[in-house]
């Protein structure tokens, strides 16, 4: 049975673009590493995108809405570093407008529903690895553990990060207490 990894939103804006961070460039190798380990045991490499249109943010009365980032088709909107060399066509890419990627919620359900049909799991583990740990990496480890609940569902703490480490640790205990495995946490 396959592992699947996803990686979440290790784009250009959220690595030393509009919303990057130091410290966010020092998991490329890692994340890069872990692809190329599951692309050479024949396990899923799956991709999310934080996807915007570049009028997608405008001010609307008076209020502040967030920076604008990962525009569509602009250099911060891509794959960071070796993390997008590493990426192969045949891996799936979700584009997403929002933290959660609903695209990734549906595939997994199907995925689980049609191996459930003929009592199996669909993958032996789902590991997510990226950007940023408190608001998409915890979003999306949600949606794999709903959408398949009896699939180990994974996160490697030395493949994410947060501008705040303290929000990064409380999103790490956040996932723990939903019964999803935090490996590697120092």
């Amino acid at each position: 049975m396959k592992r699947l990894l996803i990686v979440v939103d290790y784009q250009n804006d959220f690595v030393d673009g509009a919303l990057g961070f130091p410290g966010a460039d020092l998991l490329d190798a890692r994340i890069a590493g872990k692809i190329r380990a599951y692309h050479d045991q024949g396990d899923q490499v799956i991709f999310t995108m934080d996807t915007h249109l570049s009028n997608y943010l405008r001010t609307q009365e008076g209020r502040n809405l967030p920076v604008e980032h990962c525009i569509e088709g602009t250099h911060g909107w891509e794959l960071f570093g070796a993390t997008a060399a590493a990426r192969l066509d045949r891996d799936l890419v979700f584009e997403k407008p929002t933290f959660a990627s609903a695209k990734l919620f549906n595939y997994l359900d199907k995925a689980n529903h049609a191996a459930s049909e003929v009592g199996r799991l669909p993958f032996s583990s789902i590991e997510l690895v990226g950007l940023v740990s408190n608001i998409c990496v915890v979003s999306n480890a949600m949606l794999a553990k709903a959408a398949c609940p009896e699939v180990p569902v994974i996160v490697d703490a030395t493949c994410t990060a947060s501008a705040d480490d303290r929000l990064n640790a409380e999103a790490l205990d956040i996932l723990e207490s939903v019964q999803v495995q935090v490996v590697n946490r120092p």
